[in-house]
């Protein structure tokens, strides 16, 4: 596994932590932010290691689709949810009223920890 793509998955994991902590302080929204650049983080490492990625974040999600949910690499799911959790940043991000559930930051923190580790699954075989 190159090293760009350890620090990566390492970052997704801090960011699960955090999101984890600012769930336990009330601060949903941002932790549904947390979540979201965990599963981001992940998707970019699986990119790198192949030798690709994309400055924007849209880029990245319509590449890891491409190269990893379109060949049957990973399952759908997870580009589903980097989707979602990507809508659902924006909306914590740019929002003025908190909108986002303790029930779905914690899905979505569990989202993103099954992401981490079928990536690193992959990555390891």
């Amino acid at each position: 596994m190159k090293e760009g793509t350890r620090q990566l998955l390492d970052k997704a994991a801090r960011a699960i932590r955090a999101a984890v902590t600012l769930v336990r302080d009330d601060d949903l929204d941002f932790a549904a932010g947390r979540a979201y650049y965990a599963m981001f983080y992940v998707a970019e490492a699986l990119l790198h290691e192949r030798d690709l990625g994309s400055k924007k974040h849209g880029g990245v999600h319509a590449l890891f689709g491409e190269h990893f949910v379109k060949t049957g690499i990973v399952h759908p799911k997870f580009h589903r949810w980097l989707l979602l959790a990507f809508n659902a940043r924006l909306i914590g991000d740019y929002g003025f009223v908190a909108s986002v559930s303790k029930e779905d930051a914690l899905s979505m923190i569990e989202q993103a920890r099954e992401f981490l580790g079928e990536a690193a699954k992959f990555l390891d075989s």
